[in-house]
């Protein structure tokens, strides 16, 4: 039977442990499907942080038996009150569990390609040019992963880390789809260039639809900021810059919904070419 003094312990250790930002390079992820999503993964989760009531309930609850799940793949599981999730939290819904693990890494661009080589594929990217909103960066990680995308690309400065909220927005999309940092976006895309790529932007004034193109071969899809779109450098690298035709009165969409449109599209052309 837990004393107060032991669950006093456990709250105040799980509230000095985790005082970080949203910021913070990922050392958490938060809610019940992205844990469940890294456990399927095989990332060795360190400590598990569970609702107090999850151990308490005479009936066996699915966050109870995600804990478990946790705790035979080796975590440590400790059991705190909703007020010291909420404090821990980074997102804005922890749906009762915070788990703990190494930080997620960046992947180099040369081994992604290398890989996808070796897989026999046609490598399909997105780079992400000062997407600063880590909603957006998480859901557009979980359109990568149901449009096949080989890799999203980010810049080191004016982009989100890899952090708590990018992962629960990414719905566990984040465990599967490689992440590269580059620290010149616009020296990336000419290097993919002299490899073969095509580049092209997404750009609300640009002439050419985009189910205008066939999007064969080795292709980038540049996707920009929520509110500036791609900056001008790098709009003036791209090969081809594509238009997303609206009807109703705002004439704008934000960065996941863009690249949903575009990189969906791209994969149902792609699949029709193979």
């Amino acid at each position: 039977m837990t004393t107060p003094s032991t669950k006093r312990t456990s709250q105040d250790q799980a509230e000095h442990t985790h005082k970080h930002d949203e910021n913070t390079p990922l050392s958490q992820i938060e809610g019940r499907h992205p844990v469940a999503e890294a456990l399927r993964a095989g990332r060795h989760i360190n400590r598990v942080f569970v609702l107090e009531s999850a151990r308490t309930s005479r009936r066996k609850s699915p966050l109870a038996e995600l804990a478990q799940q946790c705790r035979d793949q080796g975590a440590i599981v400790v059991y705190v009150g909703r007020a010291t999730l909420d404090k821990m939290a980074l997102s804005e819904g922890h749906q009762g569990i915070i788990a703990e693990m190494a930080a997620h890494g960046y992947r180099e661009l040369d081994d992604v390609l290398h890989d996808a080589a070796t897989r026999g594929e046609t490598p399909f990217l997105l780079l992400i040019d000062h997407v600063q909103d880590p909603q957006n960066l998480g859901s557009i990680l979980r359109i990568a992963d149901g449009a096949g995308v080989t890799a999203v690309i980010i810049p080191k400065r004016r982009a989100v880390p890899l952090n708590a909220a990018v992962a629960k927005a990414s719905a566990g999309a984040i465990e599967y789809v490689p992440v590269v940092r580059v620290t010149n976006l616009s020296q990336t895309i000419l290097s993919l260039k002299d490899e073969g790529f095509w580049i092209f932007g997404t750009d609300a004034s640009a002439e050419t639809r985009y189910d205008e193109i066939d999007f064969a071969g080795k292709i980038a899809l540049v996707i920009g900021s929520e509110g500036e779109g791609i900056t001008r450098n790098i709009r003036n690298k791209c090969d081809v810059l594509l238009s997303i035709p609206l009807h109703g009165r705002i004439n704008s969409l934000n960065a996941a919904v863009a690249c949903g449109i575009v990189a969906f599209e791209a994969a149902r052309k792609r699949r029709q070419i193979t």
